[in-house]
């Protein structure tokens, strides 16, 4: 992978670990649901297995962010990657619910579109010591442009276990085989952390450190961040497809096309978002590119035809998510170098949680007849997310 100039070649070993991650977090976010239904566990089990991959991704960044800075960022992510082949291995073998109940808490499954992993506060502060300044936010844009490509591709692999099973396979163990095939990603991702730079013991940086003097900083951010995650749980990729179906009747076919074309649109955003940061600044990066795409959304919640309604939510995946790189640049500016690791966690954490709210709230609405509700309430309180991020901290600027 071509590093932004000024990048550290370490930096080209994450890229590639979060390609293969993505990989298998997008197959394995559709595949879930499939896999428990086959081994005869109903709608609510899949649920609570969903909700425990969260919460235990989120116990998991906060216990980084709290202990993490005991150890250096490359020991914590070469046992993270065992943790994913032991979380593939696992699932595959597994039958019951209350073993997998707990693999799905401990390990580190992703049933959602984005990366809720213990993997991303430990990238995202080893990303911020590979590169400077706009070659920083280069970096991450990479990073998440990486993980978005890579998420589209492996949302298509998941069709893989049916394609296998019209060949005569078995179609349980066609999708155990998948989850093999998480774990082998794992192994993998392993020897790719193996060849990051061993901490040299004659450094003179600074390690790792709790937070300190940006706590109140990072407090607020935690906060402003667990309210735009609340509101993006609305929408979560299941139950836009949710919406589709019962709003317009749309075919599986025409959904699946629909959220992988959306992928490619949120990757090209990225991609494009370090020289819109370079022109108009960070902050205002994820502002003023946001705010369009929470107005797609609540117009695409009223459409009166498909095409209109397909056409309104690809511009808004074509927008949505230009914050993404942008907000994690923006995030390790604002704190000393020593507590990005506890930064990234800490901003982390509230937003899984959040996330994990409000999807059972949307359901319920769907389930009332209320179905534009979820789609409008989610653009109208990320508009507002967007306006007090943009009042609490433009008197800041960026360091």
């Amino acid at each position: 992978m071509i590093l932004p100039p000024g990048a550290a070649p370490e930096a080209r070993y994450l890229l590639i670990a979060r390609a293969l991650r993505a990989l298998g977090d997008g197959y394995v976010a559709v595949l879930l649901p499939a896999y428990l239904l086959a081994l005869g566990m109903g709608t609510w089990q899949v649920g609570v297995l969903s909700t425990a991959t969260l919460l235990g991704s989120a116990f998991a960044t906060l216990a980084v962010g709290t202990w993490g800075h005991h150890f250096h960022h490359r020991h914590l992510l070469l046992g993270a990657a065992l943790l994913m082949a032991a979380t593939g291995l696992l699932f595959a073998g597994s039958s019951a619910f209350w073993p997998l109940l707990l693999v799905a808490f401990i390990g580190t499954l992703n049933p959602s579109s984005g990366d809720v992993s213990v993997f991303l506060p430990l990238e995202h502060a080893r990303l911020a010591e590979a590169a400077e300044g706009d070659a920083r936010t280069s970096l991450f844009a990479r990073y998440s442009l990486t993980g978005a490509l890579f998420a589209a591709f492996g949302a298509l692999a998941a069709g893989v276990p049916d394609w296998l099973a019209g060949l005569g396979a078995d179609r349980l163990t066609a999708l155990r085989g998948m989850f093999l095939l998480y774990a082998g990603i794992g192994c993998v991702v392993w020897l790719l952390y193996r060849r990051l730079p061993e901490p040299s013991p004659h450094a003179h940086t600074a390690p790792p450190s709790p937070l300190g003097p940006s706590r109140g900083i990072v407090l607020k951010l935690a906060a402003l961040f667990s309210l735009d995650a609340f509101a993006g749980g609305l929408v979560v990729n299941a139950l836009l497809s949710l919406w589709l179906f019962q709003r317009f009747g749309v075919s599986l076919a025409t959904a699946g096309a629909f959220f992988f074309w959306a992928g490619l649109l949120t990757a090209a955003s990225q991609l494009a978002a370090p020289g819109v940061a370079r022109r108009i600044g960070l902050l205002n990066t994820m502002v003023f590119t946001h705010i369009p795409s929470s107005v797609f959304l609540i117009l695409a919640a009223f459409a009166s035809s498909l095409p209109l309604a397909l056409g309104l939510l690809l511009a808004r995946a074509l927008l949505s998510q230009m914050d993404v790189p942008t907000r994690s640049a923006f995030v390790m500016v604002m704190v000393t170098p020593p507590e990005r690791a506890a930064a990234a966690s800490f901003t982390s954490v509230p937003r899984s949680l959040a996330a994990a709210l409000s999807p059972a709230l949307g359901g319920a609405l769907f389930a009332a007849g209320w179905l534009a509700a979820p789609l409008a309430a989610c653009g109208v309180l990320k508009i507002v997310y967007d306006l007090a991020l943009l009042a609490t901290f433009r008197r800041h600027g960026e360091k």
